[in-house]
C-alpha cells in the first residue's frame, strides 16, 4: 500500500471526487483509508450513561485506497507513488510525475 497516515490525498472517484484531505488511518489488510472530512456519514447514537448525551454524530467512513491519489506537496497536484532504493539500502517514496521525494 502506497498511502500512509498523514499523507495529503485527493479523492479520484465517488461523491467527494476532487476534494483533498489528510489520511487519518490506514488498513492495509482491507485496502482502506480514512480521510479527514471526506465520506462523512451520520451516526445516530443513543445516550448510554448518565451525562453522556445521544444525538447525531458525523463520522468519516473508510474509502478504498484505489480511489485516492497522494498529492505532491511541492505543486499540490495528485501523483502516483514510486520507490527509489539508495546505495545504503534505504527506500524512499518518490513522485512518479516529477521524480521528487515525497
Amino acid at each position: 500500500m502506497r498511502v500512509r497516515k498523514g499523507d495529503t490525498v485527493q479523492v479520484l472517484s465517488g461523491k467527494n471526487r476532487g476534494e483533498q484531505g489528510k489520511v487519518v488511518s490506514v488498513d492495509p489488510r482491507a485496502n482502506r483509508v480514512v480521510v479527514e472530512g471526506i465520506n462523512i456519514a451520520m451516526r445516530h447514537t443513543k445516550p448510554r450513561q448518565q451525562g453522556v448525551p445521544g444525538g447525531i454524530i458525523e463520522k468519516a467512513m473508510p474509502l478504498d485506497a484505489s480511489n485516492v491519489a497522494v498529492v505532491n506537496p511541492k505543486d499540490g497536484r495528485p501523483t502516483r507513488v514510486g520507490y527509489r532504493v539508495a546505495d545504503d539500502g534505504t527506500k524512499t517514496r518518490i513522485c512518479k510525475r516529477t521524480g521528487d521525494d515525497l
